[in-house]
């Protein structure tokens, strides 16, 4: 059954509209043509995002400790897009808004190292 506006995978739900609806005619041709509905997914979502936007250059967006609690800053930036006491709050609010502006969000643990990359094209 292909999906529609209405009806399509739930990793599509942070997606802005038009890149969402691109993802969705992707998709469906994807596995029209006979691939598994995962790697059509995936696929169709970088190429959408890349279609919308006109390019694959992303933002990087982290989420890191603060002295607050958690903050989400732009990689080459120090100010916070958002502070919040715990990291699982912090994540509510960023991972939709780095989605929305087509970005990759890294998490970092307390001390510092990589935790969870998401949104990545390439």
């Amino acid at each position: 059954m292909p999906w529609n506006k209405n009806d399509y995978p739930d990793s599509f739900n942070n997606l802005n509209a038009n890149v969402r609806n691109k993802a969705i005619e992707i998709a469906n041709a994807l596995l029209e043509d006979g691939m598994e509905e995962g790697r059509a997914i995936a696929i169709a979502t970088e190429k959408a995002r890349e279609y919308v936007t006109g390019d694959k250059k992303q933002d990087v967006y982290q989420v890191n400790a603060h002295t607050d609690g958690w903050q989400l800053t732009k990689e080459s930036s120090k100010k916070a897009i958002f502070v919040s006491e715990t990291k699982d709050a912090l994540l509510e609010k960023a991972k939709p808004y780095v989605n929305e502006k087509n970005g990759v969000l890294k998490v970092y643990h307390e001390d510092g190292s990589l935790q969870d990359t998401f949104y990545e094209v390439d």
